[in-house]
């Protein structure tokens, strides 16, 4: 009896440890985008987190291939763009942002979430 508990007990201590490194510690890597890049929005948006330069106008393209309703908006709320993404087209977004910092973009019922980081 005494060995269940261990055995349940170890097995919950390894799903609270994967639990937040999923959740808190897993990273994104950063794509640095010189003058255009392609997001896929497929389950999220792949790349989720790029680099563009301030000052210069970056051209965002994202292409849903998720039939999913969530995924059906882009919402950068920080350069005040909300863009409908109909599926399998590729829809242009032009960005000149005048100021660094990291700005998030989501889903239009903000549930996936991407970040632009502008350097």
């Amino acid at each position: 009896m005494i060995i269940d508990k261990i055995i349940v007990t170890l097995l919950g201590i390894m799903g609270i440890a994967f639990t937040y490194w999923f959740f808190l510690m897993k990273r994104s890597k950063e794509v640095i985008v010189k003058d255009s890049i392609d997001i896929i929005v497929d389950g999220g948006y792949s790349p989720e987190v790029i680099s563009i330069a301030k000052g210069k106008t970056t051209k965002i393209n994202f292409l849903r291939k998720d039939p999913t309703d969530c995924l059906e908006e882009v919402v950068l709320s920080d350069f005040k763009i909300r863009k409908h993404l109909p599926l399998n087209q590729k829809i242009t977004i032009e960005l000149t942002p005048q100021k660094a910092g990291e700005f998030g973009y989501a889903c239009g019922m903000n549930m996936y979430h991407g970040k632009i980081i502008v350097k």
